[in-house]
């Protein structure tokens, strides 16, 4: 899992699926997911099942804000051991291009040190 971040023990448990159903959504406007992105800022399962993520998008008038929390909801209720989710989408910290991963950085063909 990413050091930037947060997640609470029994959703590090399967940070592997999650990680795994994240890199399956994709920003369209940008077409790298939302895990390699750098969207995503906390995880947090509690003992009932109930996910509770905190995200962003790239921009404050992203088209998918509407459509991708569904999307999201609906990948993450098909793993085990989650029956719920709830989308929190903040603006703060506002996303930059820092928070890219490596992976994502080459797929997109921006160097390491952010320049094209």
């Amino acid at each position: 899992m990413r050091d930037d971040i947060t997640i609470n023990d029994r959703a590090l448990a399967m940070s592997n699926q999650l990680i795994e159903t994240f890199e399956s959504i994709f920003d369209p406007e940008i077409e790298l997911d939302i895990y390699n992105l750098g969207l995503i800022y906390a995880i947090h399962l509690d003992e009932t099942g109930h996910l509770n993520l905190l995200m962003t998008f790239t921009d404050t008038n992203c088209g998918c804000a509407d459509t991708m929390p569904a999307e999201i909801i609906s990948k993450l209720t098909k793993l085990d051991g989650i029956t719920s989710v709830n989308v929190e989408i903040t603006y703060n910290p506002v996303w930059k291009m820092t928070r890219i991963s490596r992976y994502g950085r080459i797929a997109l063909g921006i160097s390491p040190r952010g320049g094209k």
